[in-house]
């Protein structure tokens, strides 16, 4: 294994609702090697997860390879399909899974950390955030605001969050992203935009890296990492045989 000496540094994942995910996974990595690390909930999912820490839930979960457990510097509310709280909507902003957790936005959480932590704020943000609505339908019935919703979320949300963070992160800093073979090729039960919104991440990837490294110096890439039965990937209904295959 590759030894990464990440202390004194911080992460912020993005996109971590249970024990299961890549997120979870990348955040104990990230530890592993030293790095304070920050979390960044979908408020809906948010509860849930507190109380799972809370109960103790997640505690074998949690255990570092060292023995040390896996402790969150900050847990913050995101919804990634909203740049700032103008974007937000009365019914979601009344919503009882929302209310309460302030400004939940991107620019939102950015102005939090820069606000509850001294310069740079932030080393290395990992953006784990997908959701397509319509993920169980084929492309050829998915609707036109079930694949807007999909590319909304799981690929303009990685443009607003750098332009949003690099402002806090040093020159060398890093970016990484999620990405999916169906990007590239036809994966039966990957639908609803969802192939559509990993091609536009890849890409946006490319100019991101050129852009935000010629403007602050960080470096964007995104891995694919392969089908991993994720609480997200079960929606799609084939994920087990995905996996199988």
């Amino acid at each position: 294994m590759i030894s990464v000496d990440l202390r004194g540094r911080r992460a912020l994942v993005a996109g971590v609702a249970d024990d299961v995910g890549f997120g979870f996974a990348i955040a104990k990595a990230l530890a592993d090697a030293g790095a304070a690390v920050c979390l960044a909930c979908w408020p809906p999912a948010l509860g849930i997860f507190e109380t799972l820490l809370r109960r103790g839930k997640l505690d074998a979960a949690r255990q570092l390879s060292d023995g040390r457990e896996l402790q969150f510097e900050r847990i913050y509310p995101l919804d990634a399909a909203y740049d700032s709280m103008d974007d937000v909507p009365p019914d979601v902003r009344e919503n009882r899974r929302y209310s309460g957790r302030g400004d939940f936005t991107i620019s939102g959480l950015a102005q939090r950390m820069q606000e509850e932590f001294a310069a740079p704020q932030l080393d290395v943000l990992v953006h784990c955030l997908a959701n397509g609505p319509e993920v169980h339908k084929p492309l050829l019935e998915t609707s036109r605001q079930g694949y807007l919703a999909a590319l909304s979320v799981s690929s303009y949300s990685l443009v607003s969050m750098v332009r949003n963070f690099a402002p806090l992160m040093p020159r060398g800093g890093s970016v990484l992203s999620l990405t999916y073979l169906a990007s590239e090729r036809v994966i039966p039960g990957y639908g609803g935009g969802m192939s559509s919104a990993k091609a536009a991440m890849e890409a946006d990837t490319r100019y991101l890296a050129f852009q935000a490294g010629r403007k602050y110096g960080l470096r964007v890439n995104t891995i694919s990492a392969g089908p991993v039965a994720t609480r997200a990937a079960s929606v799609t209904g084939v994920i087990t045989e995905i996996v199988d295959y």
